[in-house]
């Protein structure tokens, strides 16, 4: 049935063609797709002590039991440290308010028989290994403060999105892992705009979240 076709010679320009489509198909079988693996968390993660510690500039409530003279609101220094009725110049950055606590304890024992005292926070900062740090073109570049399983999807949330002129994509996660610090990128255009939930990843305390202005 084929007897009667006629072979056309290939001329320059359609050789030139195939040739082009062969490159095409070439390159897009040889390219490598950006593949944004989600963060993983690092070992000692799966351990990791969340409680509050106190940061610098806190607002604290110092209770002691049957002794309100000796009570008293109080803001934690810049240099970390608190002063109270009895007590001076006592490290408070780093602890939780239940050491805090068993710390005033200690110093008020050499005045008062079994003190019994109780610390709560009133305004949240903590220190920079609990705090989330979101910079950049977003919304409201914001410090947030860690709280146990907050995901990229709540802080973009808190500092109100992206603004117009946000490389979402480009974005990435500065993180301190095994003691270095280590770039990841995130895909914020995708999880915001797109609604693709596999670009949510977890946070972890000490994160810096870093928003490119895209130059497009």
């Amino acid at each position: 049935m084929f007897s009667n076709m006629k072979i056309i010679p290939k001329t320059p320009l359609i050789r030139q063609i195939t040739i082009v489509g062969f490159l095409n198909l070439f390159l897009i079988s040889c390219a490598v797709p950006v593949v944004y693996a989600p963060l993983e968390l690092a070992d000692s993660d799966t351990t990791q002590d969340i409680s509050y510690k106190i940061g610098a500039g806190e607002g604290l409530e110092i209770y002691v039991w049957r002794n309100p003279e000796i009570s008293s609101s109080i803001q934690v220094r810049p240099d970390g440290k608190i002063s109270t009725p009895l007590v001076e110049d006592l490290v408070a950055v780093g602890k939780t308010p239940t050491q805090l606590a068993r710390d005033i304890e200690r110093e008020l024992s050499i005045y008062i028989k079994e003190p019994l005292v109780t610390v709560m926070v009133r305004t949240f900062v903590g220190p920079y290994d609990q705090q989330i740090r979101v910079v950049g073109e977003a919304a409201k570049p914001s410090i947030l403060r860690y709280s146990a399983n907050i995901t990229l999807l709540d802080v973009m949330i808190a500092v109100g999105g992206l603004t117009d002129f946000a490389a979402g994509n480009k974005a990435s996660i500065i993180r301190k892992v095994d003691g270095q610090q280590r770039q990841l990128f995130v895909r914020l255009d995708s999880l915001i705009r797109d609604g693709e939930i596999g670009a949510n990843v977890p946070m972890q305390p000490g994160d810096i979240l870093i928003i490119p202005e895209s130059w497009f």
